[in-house]
């Protein structure tokens, strides 16, 4: 899909913008968040109270809703939705992130901003890079190692693999602390983690249990936190280096809206408007509601598909759009 972006198209997202603005979209929303962040908390510590009090395997699973609405939490800070100033922004994060749930905040938010650029871009969005899974035909037919391996059978893979996506979160941000801009800190505060956590469960249960309780925490945490993601983009045009598109186009027709009620907007933390999030980043959560219709009225004003789907149809699409993918490793 090659489109070329016109001086008229480049001047589309400015105008949606002032309607934005003037609807006070973009206004921080302190309230919400002290409320959210209190119960995202209580939720945290009460599922460590909980392991402590009980011994229970079953907080386990507690403990993973606990860690991927933190790691939401860390995602709305990276994007300064929380605050306007960086500085608070990147120590509640560093304490959500590296210090909270063993994830690297500055890796995270390097790999994350260059998916906000050029989201489902082949040559630039790390997201849709074919390291284990294959996001288009042309991938497939280059792909080798663990990609060429599974790629023909990947969406039936899926969302096993997602239960692996919590120790790759891991892996991922100890590797890479050497790239990090605050190494020392990262560092400290992300080893700091890892020890505490295996420290609590071979103290709290015995070894074979302490293993059985790492096990089932990760895969649901990792599960968790990847089907927060993988409605938002799989299934979507993957743009490669002949699409030239303007801003407002190149995050809308590569995102796709989730729909569902309020209870959506908490399970995802506001990432069921993805279409909303990428045009406006720095917008708070709660605020994407009210944007959507905006930006789908002002969209079929100017002639540009706007995708939502419920919950399991957009699986159903991201599936389709995985095997059909993995198509030519099937041969």
């Amino acid at each position: 899909m090659t489109v070329l972006v016109s001086a008229e198209r480049a001047t589309d997202f400015s105008v949606l913008s002032q309607r934005i603005r003037a609807a006070g979209l973009l206004e921080r929303r302190p309230g919400y968040y002290a409320l959210r962040i209190t119960l995202v908390v209580a939720l945290y510590v009460g599922g460590w109270a909980g392991v402590a009090m009980t011994h229970s395997l079953w907080f386990a699973a507690v403990l993973a809703i606990a860690y991927a609405q933190v790691a939401l939490v860390a995602h709305d800070l990276a994007h300064k939705q929380v605050f306007r100033g960086r500085r608070w922004s990147e120590a509640l994060g560093l304490l959500a992130g590296n210090a909270g749930i063993g994830m690297s905040y500055g890796w995270w938010m390097n790999k994350h901003t260059r998916h906000h650029a050029n989201p489902n871009h082949e040559d630039h969005d790390p997201d849709v890079a074919p390291d284990i899974l294959v996001w288009s035909t042309r991938q497939a037919e280059r792909a080798s190692g663990p990609a060429r391996l599974i790629g023909g059978h990947q969406a039936l893979l899926f969302f096993p693999l997602l239960l692996l996506e919590g120790f790759n979160l891991h892996v991922s941000s100890a590797r890479a602390l050497g790239t990090v801009k605050r190494r020392a800190l990262e560092t400290f505060l992300l080893y700091g983690h890892f020890a505490a956590y295996i420290a609590a469960a071979f103290l709290l249960f015995s070894p074979g249990q302490a293993i059985a309780f790492i096990l089932i925490h990760q895969a649901l945490f990792g599960l968790y936190l990847g089907m927060t993601f993988a409605p938002n983009h799989k299934g979507m045009p993957v743009l490669t280096a002949e699409d030239e598109l303007d801003f407002l186009r190149k995050q809308v027709l590569t995102s796709r809206n989730v729909r569902g009620g309020v209870w959506l907007d908490v399970v995802l933390g506001g990432l069921n408007y993805q279409i909303e999030h990428h045009l406006f980043p720095n917008m708070p959560t709660p605020n994407l509601r009210r944007a959507q219709p905006i930006v789908q009225r002002y969209c079929a004003e100017i002639g540009v598909p706007y995708h939502s789907a419920t919950f399991v149809s957009s699986y159903a699409q991201a599936l389709r759009h995985l095997h059909e993918a993995g198509a030519p490793l099937r041969r």
